[in-house]
């Protein structure tokens, strides 16, 4: 399925419109289209509970390769099937399986339609898809319309037309579609999570998230050259959720809040364009992904969020992931750092006595442990904290991903990750790009639920009883 986008040209039509007869800018806006008639949102959607969670692979590169092995240490999985474009990745799959001691997988493979016999077996549960970017959506759709939940890499979805495919696709199916946002299950991630709902920030206000990461050593490590080629074509954050996602948990977006409006501006490309030149010895003139793309979004409640993206500069690795509150501010990089003021503390230790319970105290790396260790994410036991340690992916935070999708489905549970964040974190990619090419205008992030962004009061994780 291929989809095209026509936002972009829409929003160049209404630029023409955006600003007041004062000159105050206002709003592009974007379609929201109408919910297909019979259709209901997918707000708390659960599956009958499985005992086994039967799962094929669809993508067996950098991503997907781990993904199968990590699998093999989830409970109460059955690996059926792998598939990937490239016959020799089905294989090295198959001999991971071995050496774990799991039978062989049935496997796929040879053209870009593979998947579609994967997907048409009767005997799966969960398609896991780790393709490139721009296959993710079309083996999504296939996989849902022949009764299978569906697991996606990030960015699930790089246009509003994808993103609206995959929300009427698993409104219309009643199947899961989630997407795989390891960093909401990091280890600081989540306890500062578990710190915004036990009240210690006050009312948090602002947050940050980014995605700065030099490429430099890995662009040539992607199939036929995918990630470089879609950043050349491409403009606004392309990579937005891994600072995204779990900055929305705190500010329980489409759940009490949503994002309403968004403004994104770039730089020139400088070293995006360099590297197409070196690459092919010719001139690039129409490299559209700037060096630094940065995006600012407002909320329905009077809060903001600041999205950074970066993999072309020599910047040192940072998802910057920051919370400001009014009793109380957390920081990951380049060092954990926490902030409250001293009677948020008391209220948290009442025996413990202040100078001046007006004034901020900065916690040493001790006195964090100590906080986060009273208050406990629900999630993070120390049975799965220590096998996630173990297994690894990104520190274990791959496997917390892993294990509590399983979880989740084994016991009939909604998703910690829904359709909706899929699509809220993916939209900044094609609503940056209307904004930058109308000159930074503010932009609306349509309402995904269409109506059901407040049913729900407040991000939580659910569990069995």
């Amino acid at each position: 399925m291929k989809l095209k986008s026509l936002f972009l040209t829409a929003a160049i039509v209404l630029a023409a419109a955006c600003s007041t007869n004062t000159g105050t800018p206002t709003a592009i806006k974007v379609d929201v289209p109408a919910r297909p008639a019979g259709q209901e949102d997918v707000i708390g959607l659960t599956v009958p509970a499985m005992d086994t969670v039967r799962v094929g692979f669809v993508g067996l590169g950098m991503r997907g390769s781990d993904a199968v092995v990590r699998y093999t240490y989830v409970p109460g999985v059955k690996i059926v099937a792998v598939c990937d474009v490239e016959p020799d990745r089905v294989e090295a799959s198959q001999k991971d399986l071995a050496e774990r001691g799991f039978p062989a997988a049935a496997g796929y493979s040879g053209d870009t339609v593979a998947y579609k016999k994967l997907c048409e077996r009767d005997d799966i549960d969960l398609v896991y898809i780790c393709t490139d970017w721009s296959h993710h959506v079309e083996v999504a759709l296939y996989a849902m319309e022949h009764g299978k939940n569906v697991a996606i890499e990030v960015p699930a979805a790089t246009s509003m037309e994808e993103i609206w495919a995959l929300i009427n696709m698993s409104e219309k199916t009643r199947k899961h579609c989630m997407m795989l946002e390891n960093c909401c299950y990091d280890f600081y991630e989540l306890s500062c999570l578990a710190l915004a709902q036990a009240g210690m920030f006050g009312e948090v206000i602002h947050v940050e998230g980014s995605y700065l990461h030099n490429l430099d050593p890995f662009w040539d490590a992607y199939w036929n050259d995918w990630r470089l080629k879609f950043n050349r074509t491409h403009k606004g954050d392309v990579y937005p959720t891994h600072g995204l996602g779990p900055v929305c948990q705190v500010l329980n977006i489409h759940r009490g809040d949503r994002m309403k409006t968004l403004v994104a501006m770039d730089t020139k490309s400088f070293n995006g364009a360099a590297r197409i030149e070196k690459k092919t010895g010719k001139k690039c003139d129409d490299f559209q992904n700037g060096d630094q793309t940065n995006t600012l979004i407002s909320t329905e409640n009077g809060k903001t969020i600041l999205i950074s993206h970066d993999v072309m500069t020599p910047r040192p690795y940072n998802r910057m992931y920051q919370i400001v509150g009014t009793e109380g501010y957390a920081a990951k990089y380049p060092i954990q750092q926490m902030c409250f003021r001293q009677s948020q503390l008391q209220k948290a230790d009442p025996a413990a006595s202040y100078d001046n319970l007006e004034d901020e105290k900065t916690l040493s790396r001790e006195e964090i442990a100590d906080l986060i260790a009273k208050y406990p994410n629900p999630i993070l036991t120390p049975e799965l904290e220590a096998l996630a340690k173990e297994v690894g992916g990104h520190g274990g935070m791959d496997f917390i991903m892993d294990y509590r999708l399983i979880y989740c489905l084994r016991n009939g549970l909604p998703l910690d990750m829904d359709v909706y964040d899929l699509a809220e974190w993916c939209c900044l990619g094609p609503l940056g790009a209307i904004s930058i090419e109308n000159g930074n205008a503010p932009v609306e992030v349509p309402d995904f639920t269409r109506g059901g962004w407040q049913k729900t009061n407040g991000f939580h994780y659910a569990f069995a009883k």
